[in-house]
């Protein structure tokens, strides 16, 4: 039969439907607007983060003219305070404050995290440097976060450890032992080295007036030199996991008042009432310097931006979170935290001491990052 008076059968084709992003048609421009603003708040996150580090350098500034780090952080948190607050009345919701004494006492008290970590960073950047200052209050913030999520403890919702998770925390501790241990050996070299110049310019015969003439450090034996080293070390680590225990605190307070902006008030408020106190009691015993005041006519401007800086970083979070969710913006801003501190190290910005950075400290960095995307990801 010739072939065009053949039958022809109809084909039954497979019929297709658009799926994923394109099921209910193509995205309306609400939803290309939304996706457009979350893109953008990414840089947003991590400059917030990048924050922190230039807080901790001002407030170290400050601490250096005053003469008091517990006066330095009194002083920062008080200005912190006062600006939350001016911001909760413009927008209508300091009225708030007036529901605080139905909340519990223990939703009170997050604001101590603030004074905790502003003050361990005025004491550890100078002696630590600033990456892995940053670096113990990423690992402890990061461990905390784990065990409140692990336990449920503080109001905090339950949630299961899970391998990348625990594969996360591994890596952060990690990842922070090995910037650490460089960071240590670095030092240890560096006093032995100028131990054996000064004691080869007095004399060959005369190593001990070579030590004494190269400073405390190298005079300290070894041990007390590395139990001084833990001791900052797990400082660090307290302050960093002070961090998401005033969150989960603040975040009762939250849900007491339902004013984000007052809660960061009252939070701040709090911490400097305890660093006013701690300051009255060393002063009244004597532990601690009357705070100078002449010398912070000298202070560079950037020195008295610890508080405004605290106050952006508590306001910025509360608006990124519903923006991009609280997993992105917490490793977005410990990301940020992380990156500023490397570049403050390596080129000795805001008046800190240079610390070249090696490839063991930045491999410590990397995984510690790793890190941190594994857990929040997890």
């Amino acid at each position: 039969m010739p072939a065009s008076k053949r039958t022809q059968r109809p084909v039954d084709l497979p019929s297709w439907e658009p799926a994923g992003p394109l099921a209910s048609g193509p995205p309306s421009l609400e939803e290309v607007a939304t996706l457009a603003m979350e893109i953008l708040l990414v840089p947003v996150a991590l400059l917030v983060g990048g924050l922190l580090a230039v807080q901790a350098a001002a407030n170290l500034q400050l601490s250096s003219a005053a003469g008091s780090p517990v006066g330095a952080s009194t002083l920062q948190l008080g200005i912190g305070a006062l600006l939350l607050t001016l911001l909760a009345a413009l927008a209508g919701a300091i009225h708030a404050v007036g529901l605080v004494p139905d909340a519990e006492p223990w939703h009170l008290l997050g604001g101590l995290g603030s004074a905790v970590y502003i003050t361990a960073g005025i004491l550890l950047f100078p002696r630590l440097g600033a990456l892995v200052s940053v670096g113990l209050f990423v690992a402890g913030q990061l461990l905390a976060s784990l065990a409140l999520d692990s336990l449920g403890l503080l109001g905090v919702e339950r949630i299961g450890p899970t391998p990348a998770r625990l594969a996360g925390a591994a890596a952060v501790v990690a990842g922070i032992a090995l910037v650490v241990r460089a960071q240590t050996r670095e030092r240890a070299a560096a006093v032995a080295g100028a131990a054996g110049a000064e004691g080869g310019a007095v004399g060959p015969k005369d190593g001990a007036a070579g030590r004494a003439a190269a400073g405390p450090a190298a005079r300290a034996p070894a041990g007390a030199r590395q139990r001084g080293q833990a001791g900052w070390v797990l400082l660090g680590l307290a302050a960093g996991s002070a961090l998401p225990l005033q969150g989960a605190v603040n975040a009762q307070l939250r849900a007491d008042l339902d004013a984000p902006v007052t809660v960061g008030a009252f939070s701040f408020a709090v911490a400097t009432a305890t660093m006013a106190l701690v300051l009255l009691g060393a002063l009244a015993l004597r532990r601690v310097p009357r705070p100078r005041l002449a010398p912070l006519r000298g202070l560079p401007w950037w020195g008295w931006l610890g508080g405004f800086v605290g106050a952006t970083y508590v306001v910025a979070v509360f608006l990124l979170i519903p923006r991009i969710g609280a997993e992105a913006a917490i490793g977005l801003t410990v990301a940020g935290q992380q990156l500023a501190s490397l570049l403050v190290d390596q080129f000795g910005l805001l008046r800190l001491p240079r610390r070249v950075l090696t490839r063991a400290r930045l491999a410590g960095v990397a995984l510690l990052l790793a890190g941190v995307a594994l857990v929040q990801l997890g």
